[in-house]
């Protein structure tokens, strides 16, 4: 567990330094990682020298081949004591103890009216929209902590929709958690996200729960079970897309994009743009883009997600072309924004580009800086920059010294 570390800036280092010291300790040559990740033994090379970025799909596929944590490789969390920018990781520990009691309600002291709850869990999903991760970490103990207490005091529909609420409120630490990298804190933040479906007796509240769990196995590099629950959350909602309700579109939409992923993950092309394709037809079924149970499914997030399995394929060609030939919805949020340009940033590097790839970086620290600053891709493409430019441009410095990059 990572959650006390105190590393700065300075101890920080690159990904490809962190597999090679974690290769060597465990007595392995590049060839006999490579042989076990499967990849190529240039890829480990370079990588470890710093001549090419890790993509997620190597560094997950490398933690798990070393048995280690994903943190181990990525650094995270990224800390900077003292700094206005560390204060996004002081919410934790109470989010932490928010989520150990949710069993332990405070009975002397009554719940808020559910009117006054559902505006608050409006609020906070708001702020997870916009990437604030700060002022949700803020909001969110408190309001945790109402919910519990208002769950254990209710009973019948009232109490199934409170249960809803405290679902989705857990979502927020799971966002929180996943882009700080407290990866056991969205463990068990996740269990609790299901529970609380369960408790709603919602079955679309508990399917998107699955499609939630399913990054799980993305993180473990386990794609072959990732993409079993999918397929089975497509079943369970109905695959005859003029019958679905749009609620049950996004679920089933988001599905086939988050399928689409592991493929992609698993350099299966032909099943990921499969996977895209037929959530483009479910996109256009749905006619807009929408945010059922916080999935921002539609024609947006087709787009989206069509770029970012490019990008995990090393594709930075095809990764431009469809971004250059597709338009986003002015109304996309910022989260997804964010991520976005996170991705295409990375494709422009690997298309050659480095000028567009610092600048769509530009772009997403003003779409989701939160976000942004604390994301391990951003944090190699940067190094990837600063290695590749003798002449650093001052903005390309300047956004090094944000990220706290030595």
């Amino acid at each position: 567990m990572r959650d006390g570390s105190t590393n700065g800036p300075a101890a920080e280092e690159a990904v490809g330094r962190r597999i090679a010291q974690a290769r060597k300790l465990r007595g392995l040559t590049q060839q006999q990682l490579a042989d076990r990740v499967p990849c190529s033994k240039s890829l480990i090379a370079q990588v470890e020298r710093g001549h090419k970025p890790a993509t997620q799909a190597l560094i997950t596929a490398v933690a798990r081949t070393l048995r280690i944590e994903l943190g181990e490789l990525t650094g995270q969390p990224y800390r900077d004591p003292g700094t206005r920018e560390d204060r996004i990781h002081e919410c934790v520990p109470q989010l932490r103890r928010a989520l150990l009691s949710w069993d332990l309600p405070d009975e002397d002291v009554p719940p808020p009216p559910t009117e006054q709850l559902r505006a608050d869990v409006r609020r906070a999903s708001a702020l997870g929209r916009q990437a604030r991760y700060i002022q949700l970490g803020e909001m969110l103990p408190g309001l945790l902590e109402e919910l519990t207490r208002a769950v254990h005091a209710s009973e019948g529909a009232r109490r199934d929709e409170l249960f809803g609420l405290l679902s989705e409120a857990y979502t927020g630490v799971t966002a929180i958690a996943y882009t700080l990298g407290y990866f056991d804190l969205r463990g068990l933040a996740m269990d609790r996200v299901a529970w609380a479906a369960q408790a709603s007796q919602d079955p679309l509240r508990v399917a998107r729960t699955q499609w939630q769990r399913s990054t799980l196995f993305l993180a473990t590099a386990t794609y072959d079970k990732g993409l079993i629950l999918l397929d089975r959350i497509r079943r369970e909602v109905g695959e005859d897309l003029g019958r679905l309700t749009a609620a049950e579109l996004s679920v089933y939409g988001a599905a086939h994009l988050r399928s689409a992923i592991f493929a992609a993950r698993a350099a299966d092309r032909q099943t990921a743009f499969d996977h895209i394709e037929h959530a483009r037809e479910a996109a256009r079924v749905l006619g807009q883009d929408a945010n059922h149970y916080g999935l921002e499914f539609g024609p947006s997030n087709v787009i989206m997600h069509e770029v970012a399995a490019a990008v995990e394929m090393y594709d930075g060609g095809e990764a431009i072309r469809r971004a250059q030939h597709t338009a986003l919805s002015p109304a996309v949020a910022p989260v997804r924004l964010g991520h976005h340009y996170i991705d295409l940033a990375r494709g422009w590097l690997y298309h050659g580009n480095r000028q567009k790839a610092l600048e769509t970086l530009l772009a997403a620290r003003r779409a989701a800086p939160q976000q942004t600053r604390n994301h391990p891709m951003v944090r190699e493409t940067v190094r990837m920059l600063v290695n590749l430019e003798r002449r650093r441009p001052r903005s390309l410095s300047g956004f090094a010294s944000w990220l706290g990059l030595p």
